[in-house]
């Protein structure tokens, strides 16, 4: 297969593909990522290879992987360098400290992602995150708004509150449907979350999530009546918000990341 071959490549439906086209939007991803030589960058499914030609010669190392077994020979011949490996491996099997520990360094995670994946990939890195510099990838548009939204608004949840937990989101630019082959029947959206080199003190990640995963599974609902869906008996809720009581009569939207801390402190130091 030549490199030229990739274009009669149909993309697959299952796999979510709608290949980037367009390479002014792979340059403007590339500058917006403000590259390093020492960077290490894994791509999250390269398709056409077109974020890939801007990457090439601006960092250390390249990382592909890539679960389409149709494109795995193109890309090894449209980039035989010894700055690319290319694997073929479902990313979210990869395990990121092993990847971290062969490079020495952080990752930082691009990728135009299938739109389906897009919370399995976001919550595997966040679980992961102390192997990760950061992650740029691109998103539906309105996902994106839910990311990146604020305490308050309809789009909070929590993709919100992880991702303001985890790290720093932010909305770089939208892209048109006419910029992907086949085209997509909703504006895309890169956006970047910057991971935070430590978290809060004291926290307990796995509360944490078990906590907001919880009390938004009950949206309608206050802390008060949701949180008894972790089984926690009503006295230890109303003990652990004992100096902050007025929490237990809001909603999970009305809370800010720090009060969703607050919580998971107060009532992790109650449990058994």
């Amino acid at each position: 297969m030549g490199a030229s071959d990739i274009i009669r490549i149909k993309p697959k439906k299952s796999l979510g593909q709608n290949f980037l086209i367009d390479n002014n939007i792979a340059r403007k991803i590339a500058r917006d990522l403000h590259l390093s030589k020492d960077d290490v960058v894994l791509e999250i499914g390269a398709g056409r290879g077109a974020l890939t030609k801007e990457l090439i010669g601006h960092v250390r190392h390249i990382l592909i992987v890539e679960i389409d077994y149709r494109l795995i020979e193109q890309l090894q011949q449209q980039f035989s360098s010894p700055s690319v490996t290319i694997l073929h491996q479902d990313f979210l099997e990869i395990e990121l400290a092993d990847v971290q520990k062969r490079y020495k360094t952080k990752l930082r995670i691009v990728g135009n992602i299938p739109y389906h994946l897009t919370s399995p990939i976001i919550f595997k890195v966040f679980e992961e995150h102390s192997s990760v510099y950061d992650l740029t990838i691109m998103v539906q548009r309105e996902v994106a708004q839910r990311i990146a939204a604020q305490p308050g608004t309809k789009e909070y949840g929590i993709l919100s509150v992880f991702a303001w937990f985890y790290g720093v989101p932010r909305i770089l630019f939208h892209v048109s449907p006419n910029c992907f082959f086949p085209k997509p029947k909703v504006t895309s959206t890169v956006m970047r979350i910057l991971l935070h080199s430590t978290l809060p003190r004291t926290t307990d990640e796995a509360l944490f999530r078990t906590i907001v995963r919880t009390v938004f599974g009950k949206r309608r609902k206050t802390l008060r009546n949701s949180l008894k869906y972790l089984s926690i008996n009503g006295k230890i809720i109303e003990q652990a918000a004992a100096s902050n009581s007025s929490l237990l009569d809001k909603r999970p939207e009305q809370l800010t990341v720090e009060q969703f801390i607050y919580l998971t402190r107060e009532i992790g130091k109650i449990l058994p």
